[in-house]
């Protein structure tokens, strides 16, 4: 049974598109078949992500005007055979994608795949509203650990309460155990617990991340902690909860020498002016 899944966040810079292509990429690798459908309108991201970007002739606007076929749209990347993309049109605007439309374009994805991922806009604008329809079977929010994001987020889980969605799940991002250690940052769990939602999964600050983008590469070819992350994430989407246990970082109880000989963190001051 095919399960559609909306990925949002309430501002952008979270890592929402990089968490997208990774879960999809992790989720096809299982043996699924998948569907990113890069729905950001004029600012796309999936394609360079996922390495297809010279390869674009229709995109997901052509297909919802009916200037092309859903087949002759679809990309596959070199990721995985299992993985498509559906691609954003870089230079129109959200507002020409009707909700009617991408309905209709929606139900046929979910007839094809196993899975389809929504790779939302960042925000609560009309885009990201029209977007949402019943024929979404689960949610997920994307945020990092600081308030102004926090915030944010809970303003994404109101608007797809009133769009009638399923209450999200939650992914947190970016979290660095010393300072979760230290007091400075929220653990993965307290964000979840002050946004009262299910806490889906937790990815550390991983500079390899961003070094595989900077080589072309996806993280999930890197062995990496990032990457170990992504999988646990998808195992848990796709109901594996027992092989997929949340790692707790920040909160893990570490090896007494690892705890005598960390070092200190530099304490932040602020300056004289």
């Amino acid at each position: 049974m095919s399960t559609a899944w909306i990925i949002a966040s309430g501002k952008g810079g979270v890592g929402k598109s990089t968490i997208t292509a990774c879960l999809g990429a992790a989720m096809a690798r299982e043996g699924r078949s998948v569907c990113i459908v890069d729905a950001d309108i004029g600012l796309r991201d999936q394609d360079v992500l996922l390495g297809v970007e010279n390869r674009i002739v229709f995109d997901l606007l052509d297909v919802a005007n009916g200037v092309c076929t859903l087949e002759e749209a679809l990309i596959t990347p070199d990721v995985s055979s299992r993985l498509s993309l559906l691609p954003a049109s870089q230079f129109a605007r959200a507002k020409e994608l009707e909700p009617k439309a991408f309905r209709k374009l929606l139900a046929a994805l979910k007839e094809r795949f196993d899975a389809v991922l929504i790779d939302c806009p960042a925000g609560i604008e009309r885009s990201v509203r029209g977007l949402m329809n019943g024929l979404i079977e689960e949610a997920i929010v994307i945020c990092t650990a600081d308030d102004v994001c926090i915030r944010n987020a809970e303003r994404v889980c109101s608007v797809m309460e009133k769009k009638g969605l399923p209450r999200p799940q939650l992914i947190v991002n970016r979290l660095a155990p010393e300072l979760i250690r230290a007091g400075e940052m929220y653990s993965a769990a307290t964000v979840a617990a002050t946004l009262d939602l299910q806490l889906l999964g937790e990815i550390p600050e991983d500079q390899s991340v961003y070094r595989a983008a900077l080589k072309h590469m996806s993280p999930m070819d890197v062995d990496c902690e990032a990457r170990r992350a992504f999988t646990r994430i998808a195992w848990r989407m796709l109901g594996a909860d027992v092989e997929a246990p949340l790692p707790g970082y920040g909160t893990e109880k570490r090896p007494w020498y690892r705890r005598l000989f960390h070092p200190n963190l530099k304490e932040v001051k602020r300056i004289d002016r």
